[in-house]
């Protein structure tokens, strides 16, 4: 069996590491399309190395652009990709304008698709996100959903039928890594002379909350006034438009710096006295973690963080102070997101279709 994974996000290149692993464990032969969606080397090519994952067997370089501009162009070179390997599956992951130009480009080909972390659903139609997981979940030919709220989803679009609930491949990842970062000093720690448990770790990248200089200004300033060190891990684009409208994002508590690579980034986390992101991953990956987390946004496709207390959405500067200085959650021992072995059943349930 021959699967083709199309990637290009940061997100995707942590759930194809165990999927990579268990490919090669069944002896599946797996194709690695990297789009070039993030270009950055430390949002892209770190991940490979550090997740052993190897080079992407194709990189597309497509780069920055609108989202027209940069999902068309996707589709143009797609089209060439899988006419030359014809592979028994696409796989595609999550919910960025790679997963939906790969799912349009294989279906239009006769191509059968595999939709990766299916049917989380923010309810939020402003989010470009929210169209792609949705416009993909219903191209797709088979539905690997990695919690039961999202195989509720599907059942109520009517797409039981191609639903298999196989757990979260993030869960499996992290825990490998969590495993090999252990109780090691955290790079953050030592470069910023914190204290374990004296800051918190901060991403935002989100259109809602960067696009808007005076939005932007005010999530900096929230976070600028919290009452421990704010590390904010900027993605390029945010430290572009920041400097774009005079917007300081080392101020007060707040110290931005350029993301870390996947095992520094959950070393940091490990470290910290909690998270604030607007970030889907994150959320979830603080939970892992029992590390107490803040999202700055109205709504999370991870309703389970929320209902276990681990997360609370918060918008406002009044909003955000008052989530991160709450007491710390109960201690729970739920496991919504599986048992670490997600990657191996995605497999397996591929073979089982091929």
């Amino acid at each position: 069996m021959k699967i083709v994974s199309v990637v290009g996000a940061r997100p995707q290149f942590v759930k194809l590491a165990p999927i990579q692993k268990a490919a090669k464990a069944a002896g599946v032969e797996h194709v690695i399309v990297h789009t070039g969606q993030h270009y950055d080397p430390m949002l892209s090519d770190v991940f490979f190395e550090d997740l052993g994952i190897g080079a992407p067997d194709v990189h597309l370089g497509v780069g920055s652009g609108s989202h027209g501009v940069q999902t068309g162009a996707m589709l143009a070179a797609l089209d060439a990709v899988f006419d030359e390997h014809r592979p028994d599956w696409v796989l595609v992951y999550g919910d960025t304008n790679s997963t939906v130009a790969a799912a349009l480009s294989a279906v239009k080909m006769h191509i059968p698709v595999a939709h990766l972390e299916a049917g989380l659903r923010s309810f939020n139609r402003r989010m470009p996100e929210e169209h792609n997981r949705v416009m993909t979940d219903h191209a797709a030919d088979l539905l690997l959903a990695p919690t039961q709220v999202a195989v509720d989803h599907l059942a109520a679009e009517g797409l039981a039928d191609r639903t298999v609930l196989v757990g979260d491949v993030m869960t499996d990842v992290l825990f490998e890594v969590r495993d090999q970062v252990g109780a090691a000093e955290s790079k953050l720690v030592r470069e910023f002379g914190l204290e374990p448990g004296g800051y918190y770790v901060a991403t935002i990248h989100r259109a809602e909350n960067t696009d808007d200089p005076a939005r932007l200004a005010e999530v900096a300033t929230s976070l600028a006034g919290l009452d421990k060190p704010v590390i904010l891990l900027a993605h390029p684009r945010v430290v572009a438009k920041a400097a774009a409208h005079g917007i300081s994002l080392t101020q007060g508590s707040l110290v931005a710096r350029a993301p870390f690579a996947y095992p520094d980034l959950i070393s940091a986390v490990l470290s910290s006295a909690g998270v604030v992101t607007d970030s889907g991953g994150l959320q979830k990956e603080a939970f892992l973690l029992r590390v107490p987390c803040t999202t700055v946004r109205t709504e999370t496709e991870w309703v389970e963080t929320v209902e276990l207390g681990w997360n609370v959405l918060a918008n406002t500067a009044e909003e955000i102070a008052a989530a991160v200085g709450r007491p710390r959650p109960a201690d729970t021992e739920a496991a919504p997101y599986g048992d670490g072995h997600a990657a191996e059943r995605v497999v397996e349930t591929l073979l089982a279709r091929a």
